[in-house]
């Protein structure tokens, strides 16, 4: 008689419609923040929903599935931004109207101008700082999600705030009290 190894495994048995339900706004806004681009976001987001169909069956429990995805659209967005840039193609999209955040994310003005200058950061930067800051991720999570050094991602975090500090200050100024 053959034992399952891990008997968990398969009493979780996950639905993609729900998954898909469930995930779908994390999913594209990941691809969004980090390629600042809402139709290459739905690309990105279309891809990682059909390569989750695909591998269904190894999926452990909700919370491997809410991984997966992260580590996936972090991924696919990666690729994007490299595959743009070797194109040639100008690599920062300015986020206007067209490009702009989905109805249930709009921001106020400065939330607006913030998101701007966060496209302006470096990848693996953005990449740490919207997982903290938009996932609520701890550093130690990112650095799984990432694949990275935990002091690696600590860096990132800490040389990300200190970049887009210093961008707001010299953008932002309508928005600083004066003393």
């Amino acid at each position: 008689m053959k034992v399952d190894a891990n008997p968990m495994a398969r009493t979780w048995q996950p639905d993609f419609e729900r998954l898909v339900d469930e995930h779908q706004s994390m999913v594209f806004s990941l691809a969004w923040r980090m390629t600042g681009d809402r139709g290459l976001a739905e690309e990105i987001a279309q891809d990682v929903f059909l390569e989750l169909d695909m591998h269904l069956d190894h999926l452990e429990s909700p919370a491997h599935t809410l991984f997966w995805l992260r580590r996936v659209a972090m991924s696919r967005s990666a690729d994007a931004l490299r595959r743009r840039r070797v194109r040639g193609v100008d690599l920062w999209v300015e986020i206007d109207d067209h490009h702009g955040a989905p109805p249930e994310e709009t921001t106020s003005p400065l939330g607006t101008r913030l998101e701007q200058l966060l496209t302006t950061l470096p990848e693996p930067q953005r990449a740490a700082l919207t997982l903290r800051y938009q996932e609520d991720l701890t550093p130690e999570e990112i650095a799984t999600v990432l694949d990275s050094p935990l002091a690696t991602v600590k860096s990132h975090l800490q040389r990300g705030l200190k970049l887009l500090r210093a961008k707001a200050q010299s953008h932002l100024k309508e928005y600083i009290r004066r003393a």
